[in-house]
């Protein structure tokens, strides 16, 4: 089953983990732009499920294309209401095709930073929670989501952040769930990517359907709605 195929069908096909970031970095590629001349590409999945590191990975495959992480966006009093923040510094700029700004929060000093710039690209990866929520899904030419349950990938979080950041993620897992249930990201994905010990496999998400407007096409003209 070819990766140009995998938008359209219902069954799940299993791609060895070395084939399936080159892969996908092809399939990607080859999408009609979503937002200006970029094709915008959300990363998504419960806290501790391993996005950063796919995305790291993916980028690479991708000949380097740029990450924005969402933990820069976010802060300890908006844990995910910087939907509109997100969309003025970055979402807008790039879809007039413009070089965005972004000032990155600090988790430990608790303020943002001084602002980061971010130029259009062919591809550019949004990862973190919350990157395929309603309001950026018409900005995303693809929505992948890291397919681990939530009690796994908490349990890894925590494992990761340590005691330190206990009390933080007492109130996260609160405000996760909150956010999920009220506007769920997993349903509109179109590719699951599932980690494995080495590697990952990519398969068709709930939402792995080419509709008209999401055949995949070679094309770099900007898009018409972003």
């Amino acid at each position: 089953m070819s990766w140009e195929m995998m938008g359209g069908v219902s069954h799940s096909y299993r791609l060895a983990p070395a084939t399936a970031l080159s892969g996908l970095a092809r399939l990607l590629r080859g999408l009609p732009p979503s937002c200006g001349p970029v094709r915008l590409i959300g990363v998504d999945g419960h806290a501790g499920s391993g996005k950063t590191t796919f995305a790291g990975q993916l980028a690479n495959a991708l000949g380097g294309a740029p990450v924005l992480h969402l933990d820069d966006i976010a802060s300890h009093d908006e844990l995910f209401a910087w939907t509109d923040r997100l969309l003025r510094q970055v979402i807008e700029p790039l879809g007039r095709g413009e070089t965005a700004h972004y000032a990155p929060y600090d988790w430990r000093a608790r303020h943002f930073g001084p602002p980061r710039p971010l130029a259009p690209a062919p591809v550019i990866l949004v990862e973190g929670v919350g990157a395929g929520r309603r309001a950026l899904r018409p900005h995303l030419a693809r929505l992948l989501w890291l397919e681990l349950p939530h009690e796994d990938a908490w349990a890894r979080g925590q494992l990761r952040d340590g005691e330190e950041q206990r009390e933080f993620w007492a109130g996260w897992v609160q405000a996760e769930r909150r956010h999920f249930a009220e506007d769920p990201s997993r349903p509109f994905a179109d590719l699951l990517v599932h980690p494995l010990r080495m590697g990952y496999e990519v398969l068709p998400g709930p939402a792995g359907s080419s509709g008209p407007d999401q055949d995949v096409t070679e094309g770099d003209g900007p898009s018409a709605m972003c």
